[in-house]
């Protein structure tokens, strides 16, 4: 053998290493190859290119998250209606009028579609019941206790496993590029705290969501927030842009969403100066997750997917983009 020729057995090792090394690098795995997975990586590059006049600076790159069917599952129901129904169990004894009070009565038999026959209103009142009276610090045990347990209907995971490891990987791919990442959901903002951190790797002073009223007073000798059953800010449609400018102070740069409740925070984003980057979250699969869009009850998306084809907007189509949906499918 020559004295400079390499054995075999190295050169294995040598390329086996590269190609490790190169699946590693890619910090989105999950998604396949494609004009979305390109479309994130060209921007991503574009605004952190010193020198270039796209280069945005690390404190004004903003990027704002939907949660219910962007982040995580929001089918068959919002997942905090799930809490909310649970709630109502836990807490009927303490209302014997519920049993003759609607939306309460058909909840109680049972009868879900006879109780959201209000639409959002419905929806508004069993939530403000469930949540109204708790001190902030009750209301987080509750989450935190429930959501440890809760399974999804109908895959009998726990819901934080419901979430999308694609986004994970963009969440993380993105706070790696200098971007701070916040949520910006029309779900409750003290529902989100207390889980999205260990789930998302999103602190709670970074979650936009509604929020209901706050009173304070002395309880049991201790200062205490307690949680009164009224809206003070409803996160969903044109709320959103209200409550990032209320919260942040800056006009994001990158906006994430999968329903029309989302439209007007991509709007908001993509009306701003320098570059932009808008994506819908398309629900494509009905194996793998969820089949909807512009006639479905949860997340439509209709004029949102008008826009984005005429603003030239991001559609990831989660059936051909997304390799993996969930962290515990089969690769």
């Amino acid at each position: 053998m020559k004295a400079n020729a390499i054995p075999l057995a190295a050169v294995a090792c040598m390329l086996a290493f590269t190609a490790t090394h190169t699946r590693a690098a890619d910090p989105l795995p999950s998604w396949n190859d494609g004009k979305s997975k390109q479309s994130i990586a060209a921007f991503v590059e574009k605004v952190t290119k010193k020198g270039t006049p796209d280069f945005v600076p690390a404190p004004e790159r903003i990027a704002v998250f939907d949660n219910d069917g962007t982040l995580w599952a929001e089918q068959p129901m919002y997942f905090q209606f799930f809490f909310a129904l649970d709630r109502i169990k836990v807490l009927a004894p303490q209302h014997p009028e519920w049993k003759e009070k609607e939306p309460f009565a058909s909840l109680l038999k049972g009868d879900m579609k006879a109780a959201l026959a209000g639409g959002e209103a419905s929806l508004v009142q069993i939530v403000m019941a469930t949540h109204a009276g708790l001190t902030t610090e009750e209301f987080e045990k509750a989450v935190s206790d429930w959501i440890a347990t809760a399974k999804h209907p109908k895959t009998g995971k726990l819901y934080t496993e419901m979430v999308y490891q694609p986004m994970l990987e963009l969440l993380t791919y993105l706070r790696a590029n200098g971007f701070k990442t916040f949520i910006v959901s029309g779900g409750g903002i003290e529902f989100m705290r207390p889980w999205v951190e260990k789930t998302y790797g999103i602190p709670p002073e970074q979650v936009i969501g509604s929020s209901g009223g706050l009173k304070y007073e002395i309880r049991d000798g201790q200062p205490a927030l307690i949680k009164t059953p009224e809206i003070f800010h409803n996160d969903d449609k044109d709320g959103k842009p209200v409550g990032i400018q209320r919260h942040i102070g800056r006009r994001p740069i990158a906006a994430f969403g999968n329903s029309d409740g989302d439209l007007q925070m991509l709007q908001w984003t993509a009306a701003g100066a320098g570059p932009r980057f808008c994506l819908y979250v398309h629900h494509t699969d009905s194996e793998r997750e969820f089949a909807y869009d512009r006639e479905s009850h949860i997340g439509k998306l209709s004029k949102g997917l008008d826009e984005a084809a005429a603003k030239g907007w991001t559609v990831v189509s989660m059936k051909d983009d997304w390799k993996t949906i969930f962290s515990h499918d089969k690769k």
